[in-house]
């Protein structure tokens, strides 16, 4: 008893450590959350400082590459006299100028578009560098996350071991109190079954002894029958008498554990009976004090018999109060049980969740990584087949290409100053001598110059099928790195966040596709938007020369070519 009390007192603080263990992992749970979401916020910040890193990296590579050009210049010196030796062939001096001129003009476009290239790779380097930063310090905020969750995991499982082998050490301490129990309650029985076997032997005894004690009395009634012919009526009241003591003594037999009261009735109705027998035979005197010795003895052993019985009957209610004790004790102990069972039931449940959405999550990112390298794959084809046709539609119309080279001039002087109005500029013609070059090319080149620059304004370019990919491809580009964006808040930000960010992206949406004046625009945009509008008029001044190239078979080849990247697009969707 006084152990189920011990127990009982140490059950509350056990059960208050482990909430305060609970409490503990939870706290740490939010705290995780939290620093994941401020971190977050974090990353507009650490783009202005990526980008300023970027600047420099970029002023280094310009410096590689004044270093590559000399290299270059150096490699040139065998072009150079191969190109002396082709001018050494020529006869007049004024082929060899023409010679030397038409070599610088293709030099000179060759270096152009190697710039624009350039520009474009170099725009391209920084944003894959920006994401690059962007991705890894997503990664070392995921990986943080990881391992802290994986703390919480090891703590958890010793948490759970600790409850286990709490749990497992009870239902020891239960089944060793339990069998103390049940060895106590057996020896007890087997105690009180050889107090009952005592008693059922001597009532044997008693009753053999009865008998005997009737068959002497039965000799003594025909001895005193053959004796005393005379007392025939004397003989006939002590039949009745030896009668009347038989029966009392078989119920006397058959009702022991009746009680005392009765068997003192019965001793009191022989006494007096005896009285009256040793008046009316004082030969039977000896004789009846010997029955009342007898009847003396057994009213003895029967009061000790009764005395047995009630301590029988204490110790057996004193175990029933033990019992029901121990049953309030052990279905208490059943229901704490149930009920740490259910929590580690619930904590498994948890974990299983959490392992399955990680699976989840992980499977989506690297299906995101895998349309993003296809697309990446397409683009750089789109970019080599769109040189290709360039370098095809030079070829095919000289004339077409040098128009298109001195727009791209003018556009660069307009972008070096942009305060003077484009209706004020002159029409730069090629400053070349004017004795040394035919009539006939001059002529066709103004034309087409003015008429491109007449016709930019009014109508916008055709467009082709390669500006249409372009812009499929950058808008795609742009939904996957909103979804990529997604699935990393998604982790850590609540639902309400995006739906916040939905509600005000459609009260802007409106603006946006407006179309805005022109003065507004071009104050608003930045250096590098220049840059880039700058880049997409050279492409629709050569989209102009589109025309030119649909009718060769040139254009019908870029036709399929484009077909089978317009099914690819739709696979990688």
């Amino acid at each position: 008893m006084e152990t189920c009390q011990v127990s009982d007192q140490g059950d509350p603080a056990q059960c208050q450590g482990q909430v305060d263990l609970t409490d503990d992992l939870s706290k740490q749970l939010e705290d995780i959350i939290s620093t994941y979401q401020e971190a977050s916020d974090e990353p507009a910040e650490q783009e202005e400082v990526e980008e300023e890193v970027l600047k420099e990296q970029v002023t280094k590579s310009s410096a590689k590459d004044q270093k590559l050009e000399k290299k270059m210049l150096k490699s040139l010196g065998k072009e150079a006299m191969l190109l002396m030796q082709s001018l050494n062939k020529l006869g007049t001096p004024e082929q060899k100028l023409e010679a030397i001129i038409k070599k610088h003009a293709e030099l000179l476009e060759e270096h152009r578009v190697d710039q624009k290239q350039l520009k474009v790779l170099q725009k391209k380097l920084l944003q894959v560098m920006k994401e690059k930063d962007q991705l890894q310090s997503e990664h070392s905020r995921a990986v943080l996350a990881r391992s802290k969750l994986e703390s919480l995991c090891r703590e958890l499982q010793r948490h759970n071991k600790t409850l286990k082998e709490e749990t497992l050490q009870r239902c020891r301490e239960d089944d060793l109190k339990r069998k103390d129990i049940t060895t106590h309650f057996q020896s007890t029985l087997t105690d009180i079954q050889v107090q009952i076997e005592e008693h059922s032997n001597r009532n044997t005894k008693l009753c053999q002894e009865n008998s005997d004690l009737a068959e002497k009395l039965k000799s003594l009634i025909s001895q005193y029958d053959a004796r005393e012919a005379n007392l025939e009526k004397v003989f006939k009241h002590r039949d009745l008498q030896q009668q009347l003591l038989e029966t009392k003594l078989e119920q006397a037999n058959m009702f022991i554990k009746e009680g005392e009261e009765k068997h003192k009735r019965e001793r009191d109705h022989l006494i007096n009976k005896a009285a009256q027998s040793q008046v009316k035979v004082q030969i039977l005197k000896e004789q009846e004090e010997g029955m009342q010795a007898q009847l003396s003895m057994y009213s003895e052993k029967f009061d000790q018999f009764q005395g047995t019985v009630s301590k029988s009957n204490g110790v057996y209610a004193s175990f029933k109060q033990d019992m029901e004790k121990m049953t309030k004790r052990m279905r208490k102990l059943e229901k704490e049980s149930i009920q740490w069972k259910s929590r580690f039931e619930g904590c498994n449940k948890a974990l299983i969740d959490m392992l399955t959405d990680k699976t989840l999550k992980e499977k989506e990112f690297e299906l995101f990584t895998l349309k993003t390298q296809k697309l990446e794959k397409l683009c750089r084809a789109l970019q080599e087949e769109r040189n290709s046709l360039s370098h095809k539609l030079q070829e095919a119309n000289p004339a077409a290409a040098t128009s298109v080279a001195e727009m791209k001039e003018n556009e660069t002087k307009e972008k070096e100053n942009p305060e003077v109005p484009a209706a004020e500029k002159p029409i730069e013609t090629p400053s070349e001598n004017p004795s040394n070059e035919s009539p006939t090319l001059k002529v066709p080149v103004a034309t087409e110059t003015l008429a491109v620059v007449t016709s930019a304004p009014e109508k916008p370019a055709p467009a082709t099928h390669l500006t249409s990919e372009l812009d499929n491809l950058k808008a795609q580009k742009s939904r996957l790195q909103e979804i990529q964006m997604s699935f990393t808040l998604s982790n850590v930000v609540p639902p309400e966040f995006f739906d916040n960010e939905e509600e005000e992206e459609t009260t802007t949406e409106p603006h946006g596709h407006t179309e805005a004046p022109e003065a507004s625009s071009e104050a608003s945009k930045t250096p590098e938007e220049h840059d880039i509008e700058g880049c997409n008029g050279d492409k629709m001044t050569e989209e102009t020369t589109g025309p030119f190239s649909s009718s060769s078979p040139a254009a019908a080849e870029g036709d399929k070519a484009q077909e089978q990247r317009d099914r690819e697009l739709e696979t990688v969707d």
